[in-house]
């Protein structure tokens, strides 16, 4: 067992790894070639003397030789992050956090928390990226993040499997809504029922690491006729305002909504969705947990 030769670049990739969940993914991620991802993970294991990933069909987990290697990697790498901040004369690790979000909290919640704890607490920086909620979930594991704002679906299960559980506190709840053009025939309503949903057009989003379509409503018994695919929650929006089809919106979302566009309710849907904060099984420090402070606020005040 010998890491003397190990290069940075080799643990930003297994970190990268880890957090992705895939080889492909990382190597996207990266810009390199799969097969040059691979390379630096086999580096990798030949100086640990042991494989660090389970190959899955679904992607990779780390082994338990892979856990006590990426918790040394994000240490080192975090110093070597820190070392060029202080150099660049950015404030030190203490006055840093690093959040991620998944894509509909960026349209309100986030922007506001940001916008507040700069007003209470100026010191602070705050470094964020959006994702989905399970590479958000990967990146806490994987040490890259410090809190991640998540969501969670009925019935609101754990964000992961492994232990010691993430750290996770609910910010709010609120109801899925569908979002119409002002001249669709449903319009005129406050409350619609699942029924007048069959056989509308969608606007939908690829979920990132898996094969749902984010926009349809939720548990319709028919193929849904999707015609356009967008990721963007302004994107959706604005191509529902343009007449071209109805997509579904988080209620936290409607100071958003557009002109053009109407967020109806859905009878008895029973469709709720759940805004959490989540973070290492540690404790937080003082300006992450101030930004979970103003996170609460944020969702608190939508």
């Amino acid at each position: 067992m010998d890491f003397t030769d190990v290069s940075l670049v080799a643990l930003r990739v297994f970190q990268e790894v880890a957090e992705r969940g895939t080889l492909t993914a990382a190597a996207a991620a990266l810009g390199y070639t799969q097969s040059a991802v691979s390379r630096q993970i086999a580096t990798l294991e030949r100086a640990a003397g042991a494989p660090l990933l389970e190959r899955r069909r679904d992607g990779v987990r780390l082994t338990a030789a892979g856990r006590v290697v990426l918790r040394r990697a994000v240490v080192v790498l975090e110093q070597i992050d820190a070392t060029g901040r202080e150099l660049a004369g950015l404030p030190a690790d203490a006055g840093t956090v690093r959040l991620g979000w998944f894509a509909s909290a960026g349209g309100i919640v986030v922007p506001q928390a940001i916008a507040g704890l700069r007003r209470t607490h100026p010191g602070i920086t705050v470094v964020s990226r959006e994702a989905s909620t399970p590479v958000l979930v990967r990146a806490l594991r994987a040490g890259t993040l410090d809190v991640a704002v998540i969501a969670s679906a009925p019935p609101f299960r754990p964000p992961d499997a492994e232990s010691p559980p993430l750290e996770v506190r609910t910010l709010g709840e609120r109801e899925l809504r569908v979002a119409v053009p002002t001249s669709h025939p449903l319009a005129d309503r406050e409350v619609v029922d699942v029924a007048d949903l069959r056989g509308q057009r969608w606007i939908a989003g690829q979920s990132s690491g898996d094969d749902r379509l984010m926009g349809v409503w939720p548990g319709l018994d028919e193929r849904s006729h999707v015609a356009h695919v967008a990721r963007d929650w302004l994107a959706k929006l604005h191509l529902v305002a343009a007449g071209c089809g109805l997509t579904t919106l988080p209620s936290s979302l409607l100071p958003a909504v557009p002109p053009g566009v109407r967020a109806l309710r859905v009878r008895d849907s029973g469709e709720r969705r759940r805004i959490l904060v989540a973070w290492p099984p540690r404790p937080l420090s003082d300006a992450a947990a101030r930004l979970v402070d103003a996170l609460r606020a944020a969702v608190s005040d939508v």
